[in-house]
């Protein structure tokens, strides 16, 4: 159970984004397109759960004196050093070679990842906005896999809206950290240093309202209403400012934020307004006039 915790499960729901151009790009309905998709998740799942692995290993001490990380599997003692290297070890081999099996741009992808969380783990997260970029661009190179693996282009505007959710997450993860360890924030995490809860909402402002704007105006694009055959998709932006909303609400006033994927898993009104989005995509662009 230790070991299994350990490689976090709860945050394979950030492999979500690999669907996205499937959906996207009309192939929904297309089972081989669909199948490729999956395979695609379950190996940047197998490469998340490795990059975790090694992340922890490497800050088990420090993770040690942090309230909330110091009861991880490895930092706690539960998940020995051996284990953790010889599971990471399968677990990257594994992805990659579910990568490879879906073709080389999606295993290019997926190396990219693991060189990626190598660099973070290693030096990158240390730096003040350098370490919410990688995060960032972590979640980039899963939606190109995602394209690559059905072979279809990833649009501007998908690329643009996961790199603005992903800073906007990214952002809200660290003002967390930052309100919860206040005074020792240093300690445990040398970027926090460089940030103050003032400054990181500056930015949350600035991205969350280029993340609302880059949305809405993919949803009125003439090439997006000419691919779907109507403006429909117009109907999900309240959808997603609503989200967004709620986003904050979450780590504003009740302290949340520090952990995005158990906000997703635990809160029922985001959940409500995630699947009420889905349907309304599905309904605008699957359901012709």
């Amino acid at each position: 159970m230790a070991l299994a915790a350990a490689l976090r499960p709860a945050q394979w729901t950030k492999n979500a984004v690999v669907v996205a151009p499937l959906l996207f790009a009309l192939r929904a309905t297309d089972p081989r397109s669909v199948a490729r998709s999956a395979l695609a998740v379950v190996a940047f799942c197998a490469l998340a759960s490795a990059s975790y692995l090694a992340n922890d290993l490497s800050d088990r001490e420090r993770d040690r004196r942090h309230p909330v990380k110091r009861r991880r599997p490895i930092a706690s003692g539960e998940v020995g050093a051996r284990a953790a290297i010889s599971v990471a070890a399968l677990l990257g081999a594994t992805g990659l070679a579910a990568c490879g099996a879906l073709g080389m741009w999606v295993l290019a992808c997926g190396a990219g990842y693991l060189a990626l969380q190598a660099l973070y783990s290693g030096f990158l997260k240390e730096f003040p906005v350098l370490d919410v970029f990688a995060i960032a661009a972590g979640f980039v190179l899963r939606v190109l896999a995602g394209a690559a693996a059905i072979s279809v282009p990833v649009s501007s505007w998908l690329y643009l809206c996961t790199l603005l959710l992903a800073l906007f997450l990214a952002l809200e993860k660290r003002r967390a950290e930052l309100a919860l360890l206040q005074g020792s924030a240093n300690e445990h995490r040398a970027a926090l240093a460089g940030y103050t809860l003032p400054f990181l909402d500056q930015l949350v402002s600035i991205v969350c309202a280029c993340t609302v704007l880059a949305y809405a105006l993919y949803t009125l694009a003439p090439e997006t209403v000419e691919k779907f055959g109507g403006d429909r998709l117009k109907f999900t932006v309240p959808f997603v400012l609503f989200g967004i909303f709620r986003y904050l609400f979450l780590v504003h006033r009740c302290g949340d934020g520090g952990q995005p994927e158990r906000v997703l898993l635990v809160d029922r009104t985001l959940q409500v307004d995630i699947a009420a989005w889905l349907a309304v995509v599905v309904w605008a662009i699957y359901v012709r006039r």
